[in-house]
């Protein structure tokens, strides 16, 4: 995996880490020289068919999360959907040069879809009305990348601009079903967005692109340390108006790579995530009054990934405070300053018969509450989200990928009810 992001930087973008997946290694589409400058042009396209067997209506349990096992209506409990998977389309733009010993670099990730999208990020269906998939809609673009990096083998390297952060994101660039679909997600609606879920909320929390200044340090011999800033980000509290942030978000990242043979390799990293939320609650009424509030966010991940000749096995896992589960500060407090806390984990194995790869994985999302009060007034909160995927990737052609994926997924209230659903996809990924 080291060796995909190694001309692109510490973090590399998402759709061109494929690579580290073994699907394809296709080269860059263009790669030319301009006097001193290197310019780059990568990028990959997936297109998927998506059908989804839901919980049925009558008997659908109301649970408060966000992602999950899909639920039917009066008029059916099945989905049909032509769209793309866990990732959007991408396409990715590098220069880099060398100038006074300092090897710099600028990256920009645009990533299109083709679900319609007409406004905003295509990852949230807006238009008018809101939330249509209507005819002469268009699709959106996603502008998740904007940063530099400048440094050396000898002085290590800054990464600042926008960029995906280092909580959760080696979880992700592993996730077998990245070049897929995994759990529908949206797919599983009316109008779907240009991503699935894969196993974001089943198994880890999505790792999101930050606003960053980074600092990543030489090799020492397999191991590599990466500490930095983010912009804070806002948690989604439903009662609460957040408020300005004192400092910064705060994140680091360790990593060790050993290579026991050229057919052997064992891969670990672990990082951190910490962060302050400050919001206000006014209420209204007899003795109205604001009241603030705040707490500090932590969470932390460890990864673990061992090679051997086909065989390829993944352990994640992470646990949260104040962190919430499938998004960043997502359900993470009570709305009352009170923390809830989050854990979970994948696994994974896949198995490469010449072209075709073989896998299967299974992930888990838990979330807690943070005190008696909090049980009381959301009894129906999302106990457990769970799931497992069994996918198989034909390489067609080095930069072509044909696959097919089936889910079983079930989301669990606190309360003691639960959803059931199923996925099923079949589509082509190609990478250039």
């Amino acid at each position: 995996m080291n060796a995909c992001f190694s001309k692109l930087g510490a973090a590399a973008v998402l759709g061109v880490g494929i690579c580290s997946l073994a699907l394809s290694t296709p080269a860059r589409a263009i790669d030319f020289k301009a006097g001193d400058w290197n310019f780059t042009v990568s990028g990959e396209i997936n297109v998927h068919y998506i059908y989804s067997s839901c919980q049925n209506a009558s008997s659908a349990v109301a649970i408060v999360t966000v992602g999950g096992a899909c639920t039917g209506s009066d008029n059916g409990s099945n989905v049909s959907h032509v769209s793309n998977g866990l990732l959007p389309a991408a396409l990715n733009f590098g220069v880099s040069t060398v100038q006074n010993g300092i090897d710099i670099a600028g990256h920009f990730g645009f990533y299109p879809g083709i679900s319609t999208n007409d406004g905003g990020s295509p990852n949230l269906q807006q238009g008018a009305p809101a939330g249509s998939n209507v005819a002469l809609g268009t699709t959106g673009l996603d502008v998740r990348q904007v940063f530099m990096t400048f440094g050396n083998k000898n002085i290590g390297t800054f990464t600042l601009g926008r960029n995906f952060g280092l909580f959760g994101f080696d979880a992700i660039i592993n996730d077998m079903t990245i070049p897929g679909v995994g759990v529908a997600g949206s797919a599983s609606t009316a109008s779907p967005s240009n991503t699935s879920l894969g196993s974001i909320g089943f198994g880890y929390i999505y790792t999101d692109t930050l606003a960053q200044i980074n600092y990543t340090t030489p090799d020492f011999a397999g191991l590599n340390l990466t500490l930095g800033i983010f912009d804070p980000l806002n948690s989604l509290t439903a009662a609460g108006t957040n408020e300005p942030k004192g400092t910064p978000g705060f994140h680091g990242k360790a990593t060790y790579t050993v290579k026991f043979n050229p057919d052997m390799k064992l891969y670990v990293s672990s990082s951190f995530i910490d962060q302050k939320q400050r919001y206000e609650v006014t209420t209204t009424g007899p003795g109205a009054a604001t009241t603030q509030y705040g707490y500090n966010s932590f969470g932390f991940d460890v990864t673990s990934k061992f090679d051997w000749a086909a065989f390829e096995a993944l352990v994640s896992y992470y646990h949260g405070s104040g962190l919430g589960t499938t998004g960043l500060f997502v359900l993470s407090d009570d709305g009352l300053g009170h923390k809830r806390s989050s854990d979970g984990y994948l696994l994974q194995a896949t198995y490469a018969l010449g072209p075709v790869k073989l896998g299967v994985n299974y992930g888990v999302s838990q979330l807690d509450y943070a005190n008696d009060a909090d049980r009381a007034a959301v009894p129906n909160l999302l106990r457990r989200n769970s799931k497992v995927t069994g996918g198989a990737y034909y390489s067609l052609t080095k930069n072509l990928t044909l696959l097919s994926e089936v889910s079983q997924v079930e989301t669990k209230a606190h309360s003691g009810g639960s959803n059931d659903s199923t996925n099923f996809n079949i589509g082509a990924y190609l990478a250039f």
